[in-house]
């Protein structure tokens, strides 16, 4: 072999090699919003959890995805009912069962994982995170559940965000959890809010967390809405990437927050169904008008 071929065979080696996984934007997105969330007050403790689905291609600049650390079963399900194929080979960048928000970003290797839908759609291989023994959040199956939905309505959606805003969640004590009107009502504290979540917002009862069946509920109401409240836990919301999914999230807890801060109060004013209308035709978005009062 000549000197160049000696070169051009290092050359190559050294383009192959693998870039810092924790300088990767999908591993910073995720240390820089649960930072985020749990500053605001919506992810106490381990309360809440992200699922994120990646690029193969641009993790493949990180990780060897031929190298599988382990396998980790799903939690909260029976395999026999429970069946994730239609994601099967897709990345996800997931929070850890039992992780704190507010030590990711000091050590995203411990707090987040980076797993692989099985073949058989009954597992995750974990190809890096979880360096202490952990496993995806306990809601992994109803995020994928939720993502298989999503996927259905919109091929673009990534990202499945679940955590416990204080005003959201107040509200559920005092508002009737009517789907119609729990939107009607937060439609009409800020200006912005028909623009920002015109599908509305789905509602379930209180069910118990980490299970097939609500992770089957909150999938069913995916097909018709990006964000469904479960009462007196929390919300779910799904989006394209982080930044909406986000934003749709913030904007339900700032009229939330007006409401609860203005519930008790006489009301004098407020933003009409005509004006509703007119805001979502400028903006041009697909609002439910079965949630408007019109005459």
């Amino acid at each position: 072999m000549g000197i160049m071929d000696e070169i051009k065979k290092a050359g190559k080696g050294i383009s192959r090699a693998l870039k810092d996984i924790t300088s990767a934007p999908f591993v910073q997105e995720m240390c820089k919003t649960t930072a985020n969330m749990y500053r605001l007050g919506w992810d106490e403790r381990n309360g809440g959890n992200i699922s994120y689905m990646l690029d193969e291609k641009e993790v493949g600049e990180y990780l060897d995805l031929k190298k599988v650390i382990r396998t980790i079963p799903f939690m909260g399900v029976n395999a026999a009912d429970f069946d994730a194929k239609p994601l099967a080979g897709k990345l996800f960048i997931v929070t850890g069962t039992g992780k704190y928000f507010k030590n990711v970003q000091d050590d995203p290797e411990a707090n987040l994982g980076i797993v692989r839908i099985a073949q058989d759609g009954k597992s995750a291989e974990l190809l890096w995170g979880y360096k202490d023994g952990g496993r995806t959040t306990s809601e992994f199956p109803a995020h994928m559940m939720s993502h298989m939905a999503r996927l259905k309505v919109d091929p673009e959606n990534r990202v499945v965000m679940h955590c416990h805003p204080t005003y959201t969640l107040a509200m559920n004590y005092v508002h009737e959890l009517d789907e119609k009107k729990f939107t009607h009502t937060l439609w009409e504290m800020c200006t912005e809010c028909i623009v920002v979540f015109p599908d509305g917002i789905g509602i379930l009862p209180w069910m118990l967390c980490g299970t097939n069946e609500i992770g089957v509920a909150t999938a069913k109401k995916m097909e018709e809405f990006r964000l469904v409240v479960w009462a007196m836990h929390g919300i779910y919301g799904a989006g394209k990437d982080m930044d909406e999914t986000f934003g749709l999230i913030e904007t339900v807890e700032k009229a939330a927050q007006i409401y609860m801060l203005t519930a008790h109060l006489p009301r004098k004013n407020t933003i009409t169904d005509e004006g509703m209308v007119q805001l979502a035709e400028l903006f041009k978005v697909n609002y439910r008008k079965d949630f408007l009062n019109l005459k």
